[in-house]
């Protein structure tokens, strides 16, 4: 079993980014996942998080013991706020090409992508993952916080294409019907396995790959190879009337935990990974944001997609600013959070967009932008924290070692 010092397990931190809430009521806290009563049930401290009632934490661990306990065995996340989609028909790939950067005509079959929806200026307007069910079946996550606007781009391609003859129906999940929860940590698989008909079936389910299982006695259980922690693991879509008794099996097989929103954050940060609407957002492009490798080789020819020109001019022309890691330097010196300016020279050159102490690390680490000469790991430059500078280095991200569970190289 994984152990924690005493320590790190009363230590109490703030989610990333976020503005110091006050636990929410159940009245005032959102609209409520199919786990919310048993979240409640077992301590969990709700908060409204992009309109949904949801834990950030439980009574009987930290968000720090939580984020090392993910680190080195695994934790079980609602993410059931996640906007679920399934794009269906022989020119569903097509369609969902039209509004976004991924090469998913390619794809292979059972494979995903992470890609971004963009607007015509380049900006990136949400960050989604896309997976290829079948020739004519996409399954798609996007995030909660974007979701009616999310769901006006995909139905307005729909139409658009249905208009030209096209076939292509899609189809919006409620969490109300289908649940997502996030199962993450390097022994995830191995809990996994215990509930599964063939111990063995998740071997060849590699990173961003999905398919169907029986899992817990349940069918039709959807698992995706991926994540938002850096750690090996997967998410699950299951109805939401069979989500509490799978994640009642998932505890009893007898390592995992609970694990909240503020664990999650501080997990995905370590992992270099973007939080929409805090590190990207619709008036940053992927170039800018150091994410030029989600407009895929074969996008960049066809340039049919919203943005494309201005997008494909910094490619070639580059960028006036860039995504940085930063890790600050010295003993005892505060966090940098969301806001923090970032100077150099006396000059301000940027802003931090998340930041917080690293449980992983022991570390005070942020991400942000700076202009695009300062972008060179090693730079030194100094944030300014309550009226006082402090020393911070630009570092390459992640921040901890990614754990994803890749297909061996040939």
């Amino acid at each position: 079993m994984f152990k924690l010092s005493s320590r790190l397990q009363t230590h109490k931190v703030f989610p990333l980014g976020w503005p110091r809430v006050r636990h929410a009521s159940a009245s005032s806290a959102g609209e409520r996942t199919a786990l919310f009563d048993f979240h409640v049930r077992n301590g969990g401290k709700i908060v409204n998080f992009g309109g949904y009632a949801l834990p950030v934490q439980y009574s009987d661990q930290s968000i720090i013991a939580s984020h090392l306990y993910t680190r080195g065995v695994g934790s079980i996340f609602d993410v059931s706020h996640m906007l679920q989609s399934y794009v269906r028909g022989k020119d569903a790939a097509a369609c969902l090409e039209s509004v976004c950067t991924a090469d998913i005509l390619e794809m292979p079959g059972g494979s995903g992508s992470l890609t971004v929806f963009t607007n015509e200026q380049g900006g990136i307007l949400d960050d989604l993952i896309v997976n290829k069910v079948s020739e004519q079946e996409l399954y798609v996550v996007s995030n909660a916080a974007m979701k009616q606007q999310d769901q006006e781009i995909m139905s307005s391609a729909v139409s658009r294409f249905k208009s030209q003859g096209k076939d292509v129906s899609i189809e919006f999940l409620s969490p109300a019907d289908q649940s997502l929860i996030a199962v993450q940590g390097p022994q995830v698989a191995q809990q996994l396995a215990k509930l599964l008909p063939q111990p063995k079936a998740l071997e060849q389910l590699y990173f961003m790959r999905s398919g169907v299982f029986e899992l817990a006695g349940i069918r039709n259980v959807r698992i995706t190879r991926c994540g938002y922690t850096g750690e090996d693991g997967v998410e699950i879509s299951v109805q939401s009337a069979q989500v509490e008794a799978l994640t009642e099996a998932l505890l009893a097989a007898g390592e995992l935990r609970l694990a909240g929103l503020g664990a999650r954050d501080s997990l995905r940060l370590e992992a270099g990974l973007c939080l929409y609407g805090n590190d990207i957002d619709a008036q940053i492009t992927p170039v800018e944001a150091a994410l030029a490798w989600l407009v895929a080789k074969r996008r960049r020819t066809t340039a049919d997609f919203p943005g494309a020109q201005p997008i494909l001019q910094q490619l070639k022309e580059g960028v006036q600013r860039r995504r940085i890691g930063l890790q600050m330097l010295g003993a005892k010196v505060p966090p940098a959070r969301a806001g923090v300016a970032i100077f150099s020279g006396g000059q301000q050159v940027g802003r931090v967009t998340s930041g917080c102490p690293s449980p992983s690390t022991g570390r005070n680490i942020a991400m942000g932008y700076v202009t695009e000469q300062l972008k060179k790991p090693g730079t030194k430059l100094e944030l300014k924290v309550r009226d006082k500078f402090y020393e911070a280095e630009v570092t390459r991200m992640p921040f901890v070692k990614a754990n994803y569970y890749n297909k061996p190289k040939q």
